[in-house]
């Protein structure tokens, strides 16, 4: 059996001081809504105790899908390096750049300079730009392959990307790993399916990426982005419904809009004629309690009866 945790939008804080300088771009709105919204209910302690709990389960791995950052400056990116350091060895802890670690123009290669070691594929470098995504990595009976949707965008706008370049290069992976009978995870931050985020927080691609999975295959897509414990579905080869699943903002304090801070824990197990994978949901339940077991569910077969859909 392989343990796998999945966690997303960490939002690292408190902000750091900023110069005003630094401030003539979109980061001027991030700041605002930092200083009016996100500082209220993200919060460290909440982070440390999701942290806590999840190493206290044991995984194999640690899938990150992006958002470690809000206005991707120099030193909330050093930050960030020294926080996935914690975390654990890049070996066992792989990530994906959100919207926020790209920001602002040339922030997602700094990002990539910084965080490569936890974004490299086994047969590849540290990544030096957008071009070395996606990535590889096989860790047991799994394969881990991680996409970037993260670009920066216009004020207001929270959008992704996924286009034609990355399209073919996933589909390549994909069935490289298919040919090696490995259980199959996608990660990219902005979630693959329509209505699940405002049209201003929207994957560009959607079609696209469903596309390569119906035609490649995939055992499980992994995200960020809507703050929300989602669940969903792909149409993979044959009709088999690959599912979709999206994890609260492991950094969410009680009181907001949003659930509280969650993780999800995987256990997956079989062989691609029977795989079976238990989801687990951990997170808040109370201001003064640890996390616990939110949820189990079984995803396969389960999975394979369900059209596709989105439920949170």
């Amino acid at each position: 059996m392989f343990r796998l945790a999945h966690l997303s939008d960490i939002h690292l804080g408190p902000l750091p001081d900023v110069e005003y300088y630094q401030l003539v771009s979109k980061r001027a709105l991030g700041y605002v809504n930092w200083h009016r919204n996100r500082r209220r209910f993200l919060h460290d302690s909440v982070i440390d105790a999701i942290i806590a709990d999840m190493k206290a389960a044991e995984p194999d791995h640690i899938a990150v899908t992006g958002d470690l950052v809000n206005l991707a400056l120099d030193i909330e990116i050093d930050m960030a390096r020294q926080w996935l350091g914690l975390l654990g060895d890049p070996h066992d802890v792989s990530v994906v750049p959100g919207n926020h670690d790209a920001y602002v123009p040339g922030a997602f290669d700094k990002v990539c300079r910084a965080w490569g070691a936890w974004m490299t594929g086994d047969d590849s470098g540290p990544p030096a730009d957008r071009r070395a995504f996606p990535y590889m990595r096989i860790r047991g009976n799994v394969a881990l392959i991680g996409v970037s949707s993260a670009r920066a965008t216009a004020p207001f706008m929270a959008t992704g990307f996924f286009r034609e370049r990355q399209a073919r290069r996933l589909a390549r992976l994909l069935d490289e790993a298919g040919r090696l009978g490995l259980f199959r995870v996608v990660m990219i931050h902005h979630p693959p399916l329509r209505g699940a985020v405002s049209p201003h927080k929207r994957l560009f691609g959607i079609q696209r990426f469903q596309n390569v999975v119906h035609s490649h295959g995939a055992e499980l897509v992994l995200h960020g982005h809507s703050h929300l414990p989602s669940e969903g579905t792909i149409e993979g080869p044959g009709g088999q419904a690959v599912p979709v699943i999206g994890v609260a903002a492991a950094g969410q304090s009680l009181g907001g809009l949003k659930p509280a801070a969650q993780f999800n824990l995987m256990e997956i197990s079989g062989s691609p004629e029977n795989w079976r994978v238990k989801l687990m949901r951990r997170g808040l339940t109370g201001a003064a309690l640890p996390p616990s077991e939110l949820s189990a569910v079984e995803l396969y077969p389960e999975a394979a009866e369900k059209p596709a859909m989105l439920r949170s």
